[in-house]
């Protein structure tokens, strides 16, 4: 099975021998097939390809014994196993830096003839630099004949089919979830606009309720508001007065401190320049002295040389001494048997001990000389154990300074410490005061929404209120005109309304229960007729042109129609007429009723005057 490791678009360079070079956008694949070879496992495929030009196809198959002749023509420090990783690595290091200006890693193609109709090509990965080109690799890619291109081209358009099939599944599967989804999104949204119809006619009897409840909180509040403002605006101008004192003490104190820090800084900078001073002439004194002990030394080691060669000599003088005793004694011996041998015995025993006398007056003197040179050796330790002990007591002037100047720079950084603490408090105080006022002006924006919404709601209750007194003023006329049918029903006979300009005739009503059935016709003569005319009588048999209560005619709710003193709305369904008298209805400043101008544009009837 063949394992794809890379396949990325890449830009490439195209450089040719007789024309110029050209980029362009290429896909590189990496693959992995199994080998023929049974020695040789896998095989590693390169290949060049273009989306946009299907004839563009250049491949490189990579064995292991391949490998081993590019490594060693390259110099390549990899394995085959390791080969394509680090391939892939620079073919990503060149995908990001494609898009600069002046790219580290560039891939090039190289050809040698015009167009890429060449037998092989070379495909280099370079790392530019300031100095020159350094080509990392270079693989030698053969162009696709039509054999390949057929089997690239059929491979491409299988792994299309596949992607085709996979796609219709999904896509199958996707609207069958939609479908599925819409059925269940209808049936809620059926019962979403049930329950939006019921929450409808909730709102709007709960409205009025609301509305009041809006003043009495607004009102309530604004005054809170205020309050809250006044308070804010107090509170705000005693604390910046108090900061403003408290930082200008604190901004005064810390002057005074680092006047008084500034000049301890001095003195103690003077001290240090002194004892720096006095710290290089005694370290001029040292080395002097430390010289001079070198050289002491020397002279010493010197002497001690010639001591050692003196008391070798001494030892051997010795020895021959001891040899000179022992031929003495013999000699001695000798010189009782003969006398001549003792003659001559006792001349060499003169000369012996007049070289003996020698060597001991030389003894003598050379002892002296140790002497002194021990004396001399014994004051020049003493000098060095003087000049340890000065050396001894500067090292501890010097770590005295040194404790104070620690001591010192400590308290500055104390000080330094608090006067930060101190900018840190201001800076925090000016952070609060800024946010305070941000609060105000917050507190001050609400305030004036708040205000706004004050003013349109009382622009709303006040056209709420003109129409509830029109509604009533209908209603109330409606209660009277219920009531007067319900008497003429009682009494029988036709009445008749006599009003300027038109003539209302009121029928008898068949069913006194219901208001329904009533008959009520007005014969509305035009406003420029005769008002002294007489008026006509109106056949009973035709239909009523007052309008039913299901319908509102000033375009209100219901909820406006329920008030004391009008008509309810179950006594207008039922027909039933109220007891009480009702008030009169509202004339327009024609004299005509709202109601009536309503259902009679063309013709304004006017309302008899009780």
């Amino acid at each position: 099975m063949t394992e794809e490791l890379f396949c990325k678009v890449v830009s490439i360079i195209i450089k040719c021998r007789d024309c110029e070079d050209r980029r362009s956008s290429v896909r590189l694949t990496v693959e992995t097939h199994p080998s023929s070879n049974p020695v040789h496992k896998k095989d590693l495929i390169v290949r060049l390809s273009d989306d946009t030009d299907p004839f563009f196809l250049y491949n490189l198959t990579l064995g292991e014994e391949d490998f081993q002749s590019l490594k060693n023509q390259q110099g390549l420090l990899v394995e085959f196993s390791a080969f394509p990783q680090r391939f892939i690595d620079l073919l990503e290091q060149c995908i990001s830096e494609q898009d600069k200006s002046v790219p580290r890693f560039l891939l090039q193609l190289q050809t040698s003839s015009n167009g890429l109709d060449c037998v092989s090509t070379n495909l280099n990965i370079i790392e530019t630099n300031p100095f020159k080109h350094l080509i990392h690799l270079s693989l030698k890619l053969l162009e696709g004949n039509d054999s390949d291109v057929k089997k690239y081209l059929a491979n491409c358009i299988k792994n299309l089919k596949l992607e085709n099939c996979v796609l219709k599944g999904k896509l199958q599967k996707s609207e069958e979830d939609f479908s599925q989804k819409l059925c269940v999104t209808q049936q809620a949204l059926a019962e979403k606009c049930k329950e939006l119809d019921k929450l409808r006619n909730e709102w709007t009897s709960q409205t009025s309720l609301l509305t009041n409840r809006h003043t009495q909180e607004i009102t309530a509040e604004r005054e809170k508001v205020l309050q809250i403002q006044t308070q804010y605006h107090l509170q705000a101008e005693q604390q910046k007065k108090e900061l403003e004192s408290s930082s200008s003490r604190t901004i005064q104190h810390m002057e005074c401190r680092v006047s008084e820090l500034e000049g301890v800084n001095k003195d103690l900078m003077e001290r240090k320049y002194k004892s720096e001073s006095h710290l290089r002439e005694l370290k001029g004194k040292l080395s002097a002295l430390e010289e001079e002990n070198h050289r002491t030394k020397q002279e010493v080691t010197s002497l001690r040389r010639e001591n050692t060669t003196l008391d070798s000599e001494c030892h051997e003088k010795e020895k021959l001494l001891n040899q000179y005793k022992m031929r003495t004694a013999v000699l001695e011996q000798e010189v009782k048997d003969k006398d001549q041998v003792l003659l001559r015995s006792t001349d060499a025993c003169e000369r012996a001990e007049q070289h003996k006398k020698n060597l001991e007056e030389s003894l003598e003197q050379k002892r002296l000389q140790t002497s002194k040179l021990e004396t001399t050796v014994k004051s020049l330790s003493e000098e060095l154990i003087k000049a340890n002990e000065i050396i001894k007591k500067l090292q501890t002037d010097m770590k005295r300074l040194v404790d104070k100047i620690k001591l010192k720079n400590a308290v500055t950084m104390q000080q330094e410490k608090v006067l930060g603490e101190k900018n840190q408090m201001l800076q925090k105080e000016q952070l609060e005061l800024t946010n305070v006022k941000h609060t105000l002006k917050l507190k001050e924006d609400e305030v004036l929404k708040l205000q706004e919404q004050l003013d349109n709601t009382t622009e709303k209750l006040e056209e709420s209120k003109q129409l509830l007194k029109t509604n009533e003023n209908v209603i109330s006329w409606l209660n009277k005109q219920l009531n007067e049918n319900k008497i003429a029903n009682l009494q029988g006979p036709q009445v008749l309304y006599e009003m300027p300009g038109s003539v209302k005739t009121i029928s008898p009503i068949s069913n006194l229960g219901t208001i329904q059935n009533s008959q009520v016709r007005f014969n509305i003569h035009s406003a420029d007729c005769d008002p002294t005319s007489e008026p006509r009588p109106v056949p009973t048999t035709s239909t009523p042109i007052l309008p039913s209560t299901s319908c509102d005619p000033a375009g209100l709710d219901l909820k406006y129609l329920k008030r004391n003193g009008s008509v309810p709305t179950k006594v207008l369904k039922n027909g039933n007429a109220p007891n009480t008298a009702p008030a009169r209805p509202a004339l327009t400043k024609s004299g005509s009723s709202p109601i009536l101008s309503a259902y009679f544009p063309g013709q304004q009837p006017r309302l008899p005057a009780s």
